[in-house]
């Protein structure tokens, strides 16, 4: 299907005025409205000729990570697909792609809504959430910019082919590391159970493991650091970790690149007293509102401490999108959030809010710091993070966790990798007598293989000298990231066994 003019727009406000023009490559959807406005709807009714007759299969995206439920699937006319989607005939595990035609639908990144599809036999519809929180958006006299929507159509290429290609078009200023990142996080051995004195052996074990490597790796202090683990204010007043500020010198005294996690809105202690209850969320008090400028300023504020005058080289900024709407993307895969609440700032959508805090972020870390984006719309944050957690948490402890979520987000989101940032499909997490070493080398193999950054949460004292061996190379590749891991029965097999590594086809057998 070639991209053109909807046949027929609606919006949920009288009088408002929804408008399409041409732009090169693109279709430019503007939105102007007197009365609060909530969604509005573009449809394609196909012709004849568009209309596919053949057996096909459809992939959707998903609105922030991968929770083990990405998928080829067939026609659910009733299904929304956030942001892009995907429509192909054949299989990729048939090597041979003629005949094949993947058709590919979505809209450029950072858009001023939060968008879905829907694909029927004969229509194909976008959904534009240009709610603020759950209530309609008071536009006033500006007019919005709602998406550019962009479709593509590839014949005689893998569908894995067609969408790597897609996503390409999807951002015209993608952020990407200047070089390779790869490392040790403490999280999934740890658990938020640590201390100074650990972080430093974690720091000692990575430099070991990747002696010799001018790309040094980092070592990412992940949750537990802060007094309250998940919640504010970010000041470092936990006296199991001392100062940070030369934690993180002393971090960088072994070898290794100091990095640090934190959840900006969060506020579920209570500690954070120094702003107004105006900047808390009206959906629930807990969360600080984004809208608000003052929580903008403590934001960038935070950003400049860890950065600027602690010394860490990465941030890892954590839970904003759960913070903002209330639900995981697989607790409300039609709409992110309920109806009901308003931002403190009625005249702004959800996605640009989102967008404004993303875009504070990077603008107040310290030159050459890696913002490292999780739990984020992944089309929203483009542009303003190096690296995107893809999926959800892997695991130390439970295989059918990393099996789920690892394997299946490597798989269904590499497109994203390179085309907004480079993509991290999480851990591999090594706990002494927890995941067989078997396993987890399978996930090591695959993960260092694919190109991607790859971090280990390795508890000391865990492997043998002999495996250790094996993680050192896996880490030397790491390091480098010049690999590439395409999946083959992806379109048959949520979690593919078969792989193209660098050209060649390896198996894996990921039960327990």
């Amino acid at each position: 299907m070639k991209l053109r003019k909807p046949d027929a727009v609606y919006v949920d406000a009288p009088g408002a005025r929804l408008e399409t023009e041409d732009r090169e490559g693109c279709l430019r959807v503007t939105l102007s409205s007197d009365a609060a406005v909530s969604l509005a709807r573009l449809v394609w009714e196909l012709t004849p000729e568009e209309v596919r007759t053949e057996p096909v299969r459809v992939f959707s995206d998903c609105w922030e990570r991968g929770y083990g439920d990405l998928q080829w699937s067939g026609i659910l006319p009733y299904r929304q697909m956030p942001w892009a989607f995907a429509v192909s005939n054949g299989s990729d595990s048939d090597p041979d792609v003629s005949g094949r035609r993947t058709e590919c639908f979505g809209v450029k990144v950072r858009p001023g809504a939060l968008c879905a599809w829907q694909y029927e036999p004969r229509r194909v519809t976008l959904n534009l959430d240009v709610r603020n929180g759950g209530r309609g958006v008071e536009l006033g006299k500006r007019t919005l910019n709602v998406c550019d929507v962009v479709f593509g159509e590839y014949r005689d290429e893998s569908a894995f082919s067609a969408l790597k290609r897609f996503y390409r078009l999807l951002c015209d200023d993608p952020l990407l590391p200047p070089k390779p990142v790869y490392g040790s996080n403490n999280w999934y051995y740890a658990y938020g159970k640590s201390d100074r004195r650990q972080i430093l052996t974690d720091a000692r074990l990575i430099s070991r493991l990747c002696e010799g490597s001018e790309n040094r790796p980092f070592m990412v202090i992940d949750a537990g650091w802060n007094r309250h683990w998940g919640s504010g204010p970010w000041l470092g007043n936990n006296p199991d970790y001392g100062d940070m500020k030369s934690l993180a010198s002393e971090i960088a005294a072994t070898g290794a690149i100091p990095g640090l996690w934190v959840r900006y809105l969060s506020d579920e202690e209570g500690d954070i007293r120094d702003l107004p209850d105006e900047c808390r969320l009206e959906r629930n008090r807990k969360y600080l509102d984004p809208s608000h400028p003052e929580v903008i300023r403590s934001v960038r504020s935070t950003t400049r401490r860890i950065s600027a005058e602690w010394g860490y080289r990465l941030i890892k900024h954590d839970f904003s999108c759960f913070d903002v709407c209330g639900y995981w993307d697989f607790q409300r895969p039609d709409r992110l959030t309920d109806d009901g609440w308003g931002f403190y700032d009625p005249t702004r959508t959800t996605a640009e809010i989102m967008v404004d805090l993303y875009r504070a972020i990077y603008a107040s870390a310290a030159p050459g710091t890696i913002i490292l984006a999780c739990n984020v719309p992944g089309f929203l944050t483009a542009g303003l993070a190096h690296i995107n957690r893809a999926g959800d948490d892997t695991s130390g402890k439970d295989w059918a966790r990393t099996r789920r979520m690892g394997v299946n987000t490597l798989a269904f989101r590499a497109m994203c990798d390179g085309a907004f940032y480079k993509a991290d499909y999480d851990c591999v997490g090594i706990i002494r007598e927890r995941i067989p070493w078997e396993l987890n080398a399978k996930w090591l193999a695959l993960l260092s293989g694919s190109g991607t950054p790859l971090f280990l949460s390795l508890q000391p004292g865990a492997l043998s000298e002999e495996q250790l061996d094996i993680v050192s190379q896996a880490l030397a590749r790491g390091a480098r990231q010049t690999d590439t891991a395409v999946p083959l029965d992806w379109m048959e097999n949520c979690c593919p066994e078969r792989w193209l590594i660098n050209g060649q086809e390896q198996s894996f057998d990921w039960r327990d």
